[in-house]
Order: C-alpha cells, then structure tokens, then sequence
C-alpha cells in the first residue's frame, strides 16, 4: 500500500493541513488537500492545497510568489491529518500579507491583532 492509500480524506475527499516553518516551528496556515494534492506536494516538494471556495488546485504562491518549499510531511496517528513542514519562501504565508495567518489572539473576550503586516496585499495581488 503507498502513502496516498493509507491516507484517511473526509467524505468529501479532503484533509485538514497545517503548515508550519520548518526552522521557527511557527504555525502559518491551514487549508485542505485533495488526493491530487498531496500527490503533487509530494511530488514537487512544494504545496499544493485544494480551494473549497474555488473548488479547484492551489500552488502556494501562484499569484503572490510566495511558495512553501517542503522539508517534511508528517501524518497523525489517525491518518487524517497532515502537517507540512516547510520553507516559506518570501516570509508570507497569510493573503493579508503577515508571515501567519493566526495573528489575532484572545484576549479578555476580544481579538488582538499581534503581528504587523509585512506587505500591503495590493502590492502583492495586484
């Protein structure tokens, strides 16, 4: 059996994804793979997510050049989950243009925004 079939996809064919940096060990994004997804990260060792919203493949930095360079990919103990760890190319993974997509934090009942935005996402998105 290869590492594809022993993958647990939900009912709609899809995993949950955390991506982290590989040498800080922060946390960037979340997002969904498809089977045809994780083939091709795993094939090109770069990420390659499934957009529920536009229901279709999504390379990591196709528009915003802001590639996420795989080093490792990790599942858990129930296969249905996936972990990439890798290099974010560009030091921005979030589209508001922050380096994480988790920059606001619970504090007292309200959201704190605790990370500056490297980038003005019209600059990056046009």
């Amino acid at each position: 059996m290869n590492a594809l079939e022993q993958v647990r996809f939900d009912d709609n064919g899809l995993i949950p994804t955390i991506t982290q940096d590989f040498e800080t060990e922060e946390i960037l994004m979340f997002a969904w793979m498809n089977k045809e997804s994780l083939a091709l990260s795993i094939e090109k060792q770069q990420a390659v997510y499934y957009s529920r919203s536009r229901q279709k493949l999504w390379v990591k930095g196709e528009q915003s050049g802001h590639t996420q360079l795989i080093k490792k990919i990790f599942t858990d103990c129930d296969n249905d989950v996936i972990l990439l760890k890798v290099e974010q190319v560009g030091g921005i993974a979030c589209h508001t243009g922050r380096k994480s997509c988790f920059f606001q934090k619970l504090d007292e009942n309200n959201w704190k925004t605790i990370s500056n935005i490297l980038k003005d996402p019209k600059n990056i998105y046009g």
